[in-house]
């Protein structure tokens, strides 16, 4: 017997996601301006008084799909799913913007500038896009969705809790997530503290840190 049928649009994009760090809950919200599907993995409850851990996460093929160590993205996400289970509660939003939002083609013809020496910013500029693309409006309206609007933010970009806080988001905290840092990243991670103020502290990059990571692995 064939089961019935159902009306496509009426079934929510909405599902439990059991992963290696615990099981989620997997929402996907669509952004009729880019177009884009945005996704938002929750766990446990969030209704509470107190803040809720939030992170939010550029889509990385290369670093969370391949493991390349170009970046510290797929550790990141790791990172930030392991302290959500841990917490009991929190979400994380998985956002599509490739290459701080230039796209995965531009993306790769970045890594090309950088091959030949230029850094993570520059190659942007050089190919007459933005350093950092990114707009978290999205973000916080996921956010308001889910009813969250009291978050500690994990992460080492103060511009994520600036815009969300201009966007009606009450950020209590923000917390570092250093993780996955190597040699091959130690550039990128450089330039990113010394170009686009992210905090990431000279220990964070010290020899030491890079030996214990890289042995570590993702």
């Amino acid at each position: 017997m064939s089961p019935p049928v159902v009306e496509r649009n009426s079934v929510p994009s909405e599902a439990k996601l059991p992963t290696l760090s615990g099981e989620f809950n997997i929402r996907i919200f669509h952004e009729a301006e880019t177009g884009h599907d945005h996704v938002a993995l929750t766990i446990g409850d969030m209704s509470g008084p107190d803040p809720v851990l939030v992170r939010l996460h550029s889509e990385c093929l290369t670093g969370d799909a391949f493991g390349s160590t170009r970046c510290d993205c797929g550790p990141q996400l790791q990172a930030a799913m392991n302290a959500v289970v841990e917490r009991g509660y929190g979400c994380i939003l998985y956002l599509r913007q490739e290459g701080r939002g230039i796209g995965l083609h531009a993306k790769i013809q970045a890594y090309h500038l950088q091959d030949k020496g230029a850094d993570t910013l520059d190659a942007n500029l050089m190919l007459g896009l933005p350093g950092d693309g990114r707009d978290y409006k999205i973000a916080a309206s996921m956010l308001k969705a889910l009813d969250i609007s009291r978050i500690e933010l994990l992460s080492n970009n103060p511009d994520k809790a600036k815009q969300l806080i201009e966007h009606g988001i009450d950020v209590t905290s923000r917390t570092g997530l250093v993780v996955g840092v190597g040699h091959q990243n130690r550039f990128y991670l450089e330039t990113k503290v010394e170009r686009m103020g992210h905090t990431i502290t000279e220990a964070d990059l010290s020899p030491d840190r890079l030996d214990k990571d890289e042995q570590r692995g993702p």
